[in-house]
């Protein structure tokens, strides 16, 4: 400033001296400043300074040139009081808002601490519920597998047996009867050798056979139990049939071939056999067949498994699929995060916000005379957009004569 002065002439330079006496101390004030941000021992001091003083600073600078720069307008405005009104006022937004902007800086860091808290015990105590689980699992395992399998519905584990008994039962039959089967085909083929699918077909149809013996005696319990004399002759006889071609093919085949001592005796082998098969039956009926049958024809028929009504409550309240749970919860933490966001956005953004807007408030106080911002901001909805305040101001030049 003395090298602008020193600019002019001898007997000029001190008429300039005195215009610019109230803005020559300013860029003293500056450099002193800058010397004060520049020269730090460590730079943790640097780093506290830029942190804490710099906007304040800057503010402050700004706000000395434009009410040392307002001195020469004073002489051509009009409403000098309400212009130095807000001058005043604006020098007390930039106080407030310098004390705002500490005290954000303040919360910020007291937020973040508190955060990274509230992370810290979700994640001890995600760790510790996760070795919780880890530890439990077999318990747990346990008791919703006895939950579930003593819950009434469909019988799966009497079904699975009935399905294992008809298999090993065909598969009996099957290494019994194929030795005649074969001999009974070739001589029939008039070919030395059966085919090869003859196992296969020979199980295939043993396998329908046996499971159809034992839908035949569920359908005479339904019959009895429904009361429906015509429909329980029907079943007793077709079931007669089905235990005399068993008995006469398969068990007597199975007596003859595990008893023959007495296979000479066609008596005594069908009486064994009707026992053997009235005793196989029974056994298997009344520990499995009774139970899996059911399920068995619903399969074959496809009809539900299980009758309207029949099923648990728990069933019937049965919840929606697994992943809704898991989506719903990741929607709220979504949710949550952005809002965490917006609240750590508001609290880093509105300190600076202050600053700038009292740094505004002091530029359009020398240029219009009035204050654009109302100070403090209580969050980011409260700041305007720039087109709103250009249209709430309406400068238009004032018309003279």
């Amino acid at each position: 400033m003395e090298e602008l002065i020193g600019s002019f002439p001898q007997q000029w330079q001190e008429i300039v001296g005195l215009l610019l006496a109230p803005i020559v101390w300013i860029p003293r004030t500056q450099h002193v400043l800058m010397d004060f941000f520049t020269r730090s021992p460590s730079m943790w001091v640097a780093a506290v300074k830029y942190l804490l003083l710099l906007l304040p600073a800057l503010l402050a600078v700004l706000a000395l040139w434009c009410t040392q720069l307002s001195i020469y307008t004073l002489p051509f405005r009009s409403n000098r009081v309400h212009f130095m009104s807000a001058m005043l006022l604006a020098w007390w937004d930039a106080a407030r808002a310098t004390w705002l902007y500490w005290t954000g800086l303040v919360r910020c860091v007291a937020v973040a601490c508190g955060f990274l808290l509230v992370v810290a015990g979700f994640l001890v105590r995600l760790v510790v519920e996760a070795v919780r689980q880890v530890a439990l699992m077999p318990f747990t395992t346990t008791g919703r597998t006895t939950g579930r399998y003593f819950q009434p519905g469909v019988p799966w584990v009497a079904f699975v047996a009935l399905m294992f008994w008809c298999v090993l039962e065909a598969t009996v039959f099957t290494h019994v009867l194929f030795p005649t089967v074969t001999d009974v085909l070739s001589r029939l083929a008039e070919t030395p050798e059966p085919a090869r699918l003859t196992g296969a077909t020979l199980f295939v149809f043993l396998l329908v056979f046996v499971m159809g013996s034992f839908a035949c005696v569920q359908a005479v319990t339904d019959a009895v139990r429904t009361r429906q004399l015509k429909w329980v002759a029907q079943m007793v006889a077709i079931e007669v049939f089905v235990a005399f071609f068993e008995v006469m093919f398969l068990y007597r085949e199975i007596v003859a071939t595990f008893l023959p001592s007495i296979a000479d005796q066609r008596a005594a082998t069908i009486v064994v056999a009707t026992c053997g098969w009235l005793g196989v039956r029974g056994l298997t009926w009344f520990l499995f067949g009774q139970y899996g049958t059911p399920p068995m024809i619903a399969f074959v028929s496809r009809r539900p498994l299980t009758e309207p009504g029949t099923m648990s409550n728990a069933a019937a309240m049965s919840a929606g699929p697994w992943w809704e749970e898991s989506l719903a919860d990741f929607r709220r933490e979504t949710e949550w995060l952005h809002a965490a966001s917006d609240r750590m956005l508001e609290y880093l953004a509105l300190p600076a916000l202050h600053i700038a807007a009292a740094a505004v408030n002091f530029a359009m106080v020398l240029i219009a005379s009035r204050q654009v911002f109302n100070l403090p901001f209580k969050g980011l909805d409260e700041i305007p957009e720039s087109r709103s305040i250009l249209s709430s101001m309406h400068l238009q030049p004032r018309k003279t004569g």
